[in-house]
């Protein structure tokens, strides 16, 4: 059954002066214009086409690839607002409706936003919504889809919060980023790799960009020795530092260096102030 949002394989059965008619199966014919039609095209030629809705409403073909398709996720820009709800730029000649209905918060062209991209029920066109969680798990679950701690996943970061930053799961799910995790600047909008920190008690998604085993926090306390060592035993980056001068200078969260910081103080191997850190020159 063919699907709108999606791309199809679909046939050439007849030819028009203004472009192609491709068998849509239970769609019936579908145009495909002549200016989005591969060069040489002809009947009986396959077509790799995406299937929409025209400024018309009718069912059309193109060959462009939209940015997002039906039951995905993408960061997009508003391009006007109408009587109806707003319209954003996916790439397609007829923008993308996101309608009121669908709005968390109310929409002002110019910016951008991350939606979803979904096919009314009653209409069958596409529309977009911002409300994600009508549509994405919020919990790991066998429902969903489960997820493990150290699990590495493809995120795209979708909102700011007091705590950290709300971020999309894979496609399907949502998780956080608490604000200690985030040791490098992100923005909504950003297409990030990451890892399950933790999945909690009521199956909510806790997300991060490194672990904190021993492992790699005493490689860490070995570069922090290794920089003091090359600065003459004398570093001004203490844990009061901002997290986006520790990450420019370790690639690692605040949290990260304040725990290194602190394990090498009770190793005696450093001492450490407010302004500065001492490397101790007698340690083994």
């Amino acid at each position: 059954m063919l699907q709108v949002g999606m791309f199809h394989s679909l046939e050439v059965v007849n030819e028009v002066p203004f472009g192609f008619y491709l068998d849509g199966e239970d769609k019936g014919q579908i145009l495909l214009p002549t200016k989005s039609a591969p060069l040489g095209c002809k009947l009986g030629d396959k077509v790799n086409a995406f299937i929409y809705h025209d400024s018309d409403d009718r069912i059309i073909a193109t060959t462009k690839r939209p940015k997002v398709f039906v039951d995905h996720c993408a960061f997009l820009k508003v391009v006007s607002v109408s009587k109806v709800g707003v319209f954003m730029d996916w790439g397609l000649e007829k923008d993308l409706l996101v309608p009121f209905s669908e709005q968390t918060y109310p929409m002002s062209e110019g910016l951008s936003y991350v939606v979803y991209v979904f096919c009314d029920e009653e209409t069958g066109r596409l529309a977009a919504s911002t409300r994600l969680s009508d549509f994405l798990y919020e919990e790991s679950s066998e429902e969903g889809g489960t997820f493990e701690a150290k699990q590495e996943v493809e995120i795209l970061v979708c909102g700011k919060t007091d705590m950290g930053y709300k971020a999309i799961i894979n496609g399907s799910h949502l998780g956080l980023i608490f604000r200690d995790e985030v040791f490098k600047p992100i923005k909504v909008g950003h297409s990030l790799t990451a890892f399950v920190k933790r999945v909690r008690e009521d199956g909510k998604i806790d997300l991060c960009f490194q672990f904190h085993d021993p492992t790699s926090r005493n490689s860490l306390e070995e570069q922090i020795i290794e920089d003091l060592v090359a600065h003459d035993g004398l570093s001004t980056l203490t844990d009061k530092s901002s997290a986006d001068e520790i990450s420019k200078r370790f690639n690692v969260s605040k949290n990260a260096y304040k725990k290194a910081l602190g394990s090498l103080y009770r190793q005696k191997r450093i001492l450490l102030d407010k302004t500065k850190v001492t490397l101790v020159t007698d340690s083994k």
